[in-house]
Formats: C-alpha cells, structure tokens, sequence
C-alpha cells in the first residue's frame, strides 16, 4: 500500500473512535432521561460492561491494524499506521477543545 492509504485509513479509525466515544458520552450525559430509575446493582453492572465493550472496540480501531501489519512483517508500516492514528486523534481532542474554549 501507498503511504497515502495508511494516512487515509488513520484517519477512519481515529473518526470511528472519535464518533464512538462521542455516542457513548452523549449516552452518559443523556443518561438520567434514559436510565430514570431508582438505583440498583445493574446501574454499575451496565456501567462496566460499557467500559469493558469501549475499552475493547477503541483498541480494535487504534492497534488492530497496526498489529495486523506488524504480525504480517510490515513492521514500518505498522508504526506509520499507528502514529498516524494516534496523531488524528490529538487532532480530533484540539479541535474539541478549540469548540470547547469558543463557548
């Protein structure tokens, strides 16, 4: 693959975190019209599995492909895909942040 297709698959799996996390944290911060109840064990329980489900699918899109390559011999392949990803994301987290201190 060309340089160009890593830095373009970078960047699909930094916006699939980016729109993953964005969905969890608009669950959470819309959390008590959805989850109105009164408190039980299941509140923690769900919590967990949701920690467990993000930590999981957020480590698929950032280190599955670079491991993938690495496994496969691509090893400079491999960190270019992984820092490129990781370099997205800082980007995505200033633009955010930028939103954040505009308001």
């Amino acid at each position: 693959m060309k340089k160009s297709d890593y830095i373009w698959k970078s960047f699909v799996n930094a916006t699939g975190v980016f729109i993953y996390t964005f969905s969890i944290a608009w669950l959470l911060f819309n959390g008590k019209q959805t989850f109105d109840s009164p408190p039980t064990f299941l509140m923690p329980l769900l919590m967990l599995l949701l920690f467990m489900l993000s930590a999981s699918i957020t480590c698929l899109l950032v280190l599955g492909g670079p491991i993938h390559l690495y496994l496969s011999g691509l090893k400079k392949e491999a960190i270019l895909l992984l820092f490129a990803t990781l370099a997205w994301l800082i980007i995505f987290i200033i633009a955010v942040a930028f939103v954040l201190s505009a308001q």
